[in-house]
C-alpha cells in the first residue's frame, strides 16, 4: 500500500489502523521497490530476531535509500504488516480472482499448504509475539473475501445483508481457529482434508 509522503517515520501503524482499508495499486516501479524491501526484510528475519533487524539493515540488503524507504513505509513495523497484507489479500481473494466455479468460499487447501511450507516464518512470528498481528489482519481480509463468495453462491439461503456479514465474520473466525488448531497439533491432516472439513462446517451450518 502506498504511504503518504508526510507520514511520520516514528509513528507505529498497528493492524487495527489498517482494517477496512482497500489496498491501493502502486505503479510498477514503486511495486518493484516495495518487493525488494519486503524480500530483504523477510530474508533478514530468517537470520536474526525481528527486534534486532533495523531499517538500515533492510536498506543495505535491498540497496534502497532511506528517503525511498519512507516514501513507502512508516517504519519497520509498517513493512512487516505490509508483507502480511500481501499474503492475506492473495489468499482471501484466490477463488474470486480465478473465478472458481465451486462451493468453496476460501482456498483453504492452498492457504494451509503455503503456511505449512513457510512453517519457519510462522515460528519466527510466534517467537516475536507477532502472530496476533497476523490473525487480527486475517480476520478482516477473510471476512470480506468470504462475504463476497457467499453473495455469489447459489447455495446460500435467503438472508439480510447484516446477517450475511455477521455469518462471514463468524466463518472467518472459525477458519482462523481451525488454522491454529491444525498448526498447534503439528499439521497432521493434509491441507486438502482441512479444506473439506472447513467447507463441511460452513455448509452444514447454513442449512
Amino acid at each position: 500500500m502506498s504511504r503518504n509522503k508526510s507520514s511520520n517515520p516514528q509513528q507505529q501503524a498497528g493492524p487495527g489502523a489498517r482494517r477496512n482499508r482497500q489496498p491501493r495499486k502502486p505503479d510498477e516501479r514503486a511495486r518493484r521497490t516495495r518487493d525488494r524491501l519486503g524480500d530483504a526484510f523477510v530474508a533478514l528475519i530468517h537470520e536474526k530476531p525481528i527486534e534486532d533487524v533495523t531499517v538500515q539493515d533492510v536498506l543495505d540488503r535491498a540497496s534502497v535509500g532511506r528517503s525511498t524507504f519512507y516514501l513507502h513505509f512508516r517504519d519497520k513495523n509498517d513493512l512487516l504488516l505490509s508483507q502480511l497484507e500481501i499474503f492475506l489479500e492473495m489468499t482471501s481473494t484466490t477463488l474470486s480472482v480465478r473465478k472458481e466455479a465451486s462451493d468453496r468460499i476460501v482456498a483453504v487447501a492452498e492457504m494451509f499448504s503455503h503456511i505449512e511450507n513457510q512453517s519457519e516464518l510462522y515460528r519466527i512470528l510466534a517467537g516475536a509475539g507477532r502472530l496476533n498481528d497476523f490473525f487480527d489482519l486475517a480476520q478482516t481480509y477473510f471476512a470480506r473475501g468470504i462475504e463476497h463468495r457467499l453473495r455469489a453462491s447459489k447455495r446460500l439461503p435467503k438472508m439480510s445483508q447484516s446477517e450475511l456479514a455477521a455469518r462471514a465474520s463468524a466463518m472467518a473466525g472459525s477458519l482462523l481457529s481451525l488454522l491454529r488448531w491444525w498448526l498447534d497439533r503439528g499439521a497432521k491432516e493434509s491441507p486438502a482434508e482441512m479444506d473439506d472439513l472447513f467447507h463441511r462446517m460452513v455448509w452444514n451450518g447454513l442449512r
